[in-house]
């Protein structure tokens, strides 16, 4: 038995203080079930529990330090509570596409959400699998063997947000200078009026998606790091860099979307809308037919060119 795993007591004011944080959040999110993001509930609210759970280790851990369930829960919960809200992320975008118009991205909401899931999910499973040889470990090499898995699962999540980050960039680019990928795409109609009020929202939410991302990347570089540095390691000794690199990270994640929630700001409305070809008002993707534009009133068609 490791009498001391941490390097460090965990100090139960801060144990405390992230557990009514995320407790308070997870809390706001459960209140949106009836968004029109429903499954967004799932995720956020799952991320916020595991985090609870994790906290909770740390707290237990307080009052017996050498307690390896305690430790082993801890970091295993902390490292695989941010992966739902990452998936929140992906939903998210596509459903931002959805409302916008998908002549701005490079692939359809479908694929958004079919590509980044299912690396969400492997990346899930390969943290899961080396949290659970690390706890039922018995001797150390099995516990670092848990480790450099939940690393693998780490990096490789990784990764995915470094691509999935690339291309949410381009479509918020694009969407912002009006440049579609394909010719021949629909624009976004900027009215005035609720309208108007409707395409803040979404650059609002834009903003906090883009925001929460990069606290995720911080924390999967840091934890990374911290892994790479071995269970023995100086990071994984040093509590101010846990707690401002893991806990506050996924605090602010969470609370960015508590402010600008999902199902608050992608609402539904009428008036703004895809111009097509055929002159009526709906969603068109990527691959819309070429033809001609009719214009709304007050409104200035843009010229589209090919990107």
């Amino acid at each position: 038995m490791d009498l001391d795993p941490y390097g460090y007591k965990p100090t139960l004011s801060i144990c405390i203080l992230f557990l009514c944080l995320f407790g308070i959040s997870s809390r706001d999110h459960s209140l949106f079930s009836s968004s029109i993001l429903s499954v967004f509930l799932y995720t956020a609210v799952l991320a916020g529990l595991v985090e609870i759970l994790g906290w909770s280790g740390r707290l237990w851990s307080n009052q017996n330090l050498p307690n390896s369930t305690a430790f082993t829960m801890q970091i295993t919960c902390t490292i695989m509570g941010p992966t739902p809200l990452l998936a929140a992320n992906f939903i998210i975008l596509a459903g931002i596409i959805r409302k916008i118009g998908d002549c701005y991205c490079r692939l359809s909401p479908r694929l958004y959400s079919i590509i980044f899931l299912s690396c969400d999910f492997i990346a899930l499973a390969v943290q899961g699998g080396g949290g659970g040889i690390a706890s039922a470990a018995k001797d150390t090499d099995t516990v670092n063997l848990g480790a450099h898995i939940m690393l693998a699962g780490i990096v490789f999540q990784l990764v995915v947000i470094i691509c999935y980050m690339v291309l949410a960039i381009e479509f918020f680019w694009r969407y912002s200078r009006g440049t579609p990928v394909l010719s021949g795409s629909g624009v976004m109609s900027k009215l005035t009026g609720s309208t108007k009020v409707a395409v803040d929202e979404q650059d609002q939410l834009m903003i906090y998606h883009l925001q929460n991302l990069d606290v995720r990347e911080s924390k999967a570089i840091y934890r990374t790091i911290e892994l790479t540095d071995g269970f023995h390691g100086k990071i994984i000794k040093t509590q101010w860099l846990f707690n401002v690199f893991d806990g506050a990270m996924i605090v602010l994640a969470m609370y960015a979307f508590n402010v600008a929630h999902p199902g608050r700001l992608l609402v539904e409305d009428k008036e703004t809308a895809m111009y097509t070809s055929t002159g009526s008002v709906s969603g068109v993707g990527n691959g819309g037919s070429a033809g001609t534009l009719q214009q709304l009133p007050g409104e200035k068609i843009q010229d589209l060119q090919t990107v």
